[in-house]
This record gives structure tokens, sequence and C-alpha cells, in this order.
């Protein structure tokens, strides 16, 4: 087990090594653009990646406080499942209420990749090979995807 120090590092390394990565890819539309930090534009909904001891995820997160309101974003992400699936090429799971720390809930749109650590540098390149294709594939839903959102902003 690894002590915090050593766990930060590790985990700032391994994002600090992808951000590189990913540089020189650019947007759907063309623009350069955070790959690790992604901006939808739209006050919380996020695209989030989470590398930890013994798993990976990507996901959408939809944020907002008030579960009414973030029930109609999950909706209108319903709406575009399957232009979703068809872009990012692979079923991702839904999951209206997902608690999370401190007794918040958020709902989420995920995909998992089991026995891989952040920690374990051999897993750096499965783990970026998992992360890579995935957000490119967010960000070209989202080109197309954004406009549904507009009246719920």
């Amino acid at each position: 087990m690894f002590k915090r120090d050593e766990a930060a590092r590790l985990r700032e390394e391994f994002w600090t090594t992808f951000g590189r990565y990913m540089s020189p890819v650019p947007s759907a539309d063309g623009a350069n653009i955070n790959w690790i930090n992604y901006r939808t534009g739209l006050k919380d909904v996020h695209f989030r990646m989470n590398a930890q001891s013994n798993t990976a995820t990507i996901f959408i997160a939809l944020e907002h406080r008030d579960a009414a309101i973030r029930e109609l974003f999950f909706q209108q992400f319903e709406e575009l499942k399957t232009l979703l699936h068809s872009i990012v090429g692979e079923e991702w799971k839904w999951q209206l209420h997902a608690p999370i720390a401190e007794g918040k809930t958020i709902s989420k749109i995920y995909r998992e990749l089991p026995n891989v650590s952040v920690f374990n540098k051999d897993h750096w390149p499965e783990l970026i090979s998992f992360f890579k294709p995935r957000i490119i594939a967010l960000d070209e839903f989202w080109q197309n995807a954004q406009y549904s959102f507009e009246s719920l902003k």
C-alpha cells in the first residue's frame, strides 16, 4: 500500500502523462482542448475520468443539486442514448441516482475498466488506451448533442 504522498504523486504523474499524450489531439471542431478538464459549457454537466487502485472509469456526471433538474438532464441524455452509444461504439451504464462522497447524489453515464491500477505504471498504457478513444468520442458526441440542452440552461 502506498503512503498518501506517494499515491498523490503517482496519480499526478499519470494525469500529466495522459495530458501530454493527448495535447496534440484536437477536439472534434479542430480546436485545442484540455482533455483532462473537459468543459461542456453547461454548469453541473461534466465529463470525468477517474483512475483508482483497482478500476478506471470514464463518465458523464450530472451534478445539479436539485434532483428534479438533474433528472431532466438525465432524461435529455436518454433521448440521445442511441447517438451516444453509436459514437462511443459500445453500451454504457446509466445510473440516475449515484451516491458519492459526503452524502451527495449525482446521475452518471459511465464505462468502467476493472483490474487496473493507476499506481502500477505497467497498467498506464492500458489506462491510456481505455481513456483516449472514449474521451475523444465523448467530445464528438458533445459537438452534436450540446444543442439539445439549450433549453435546460
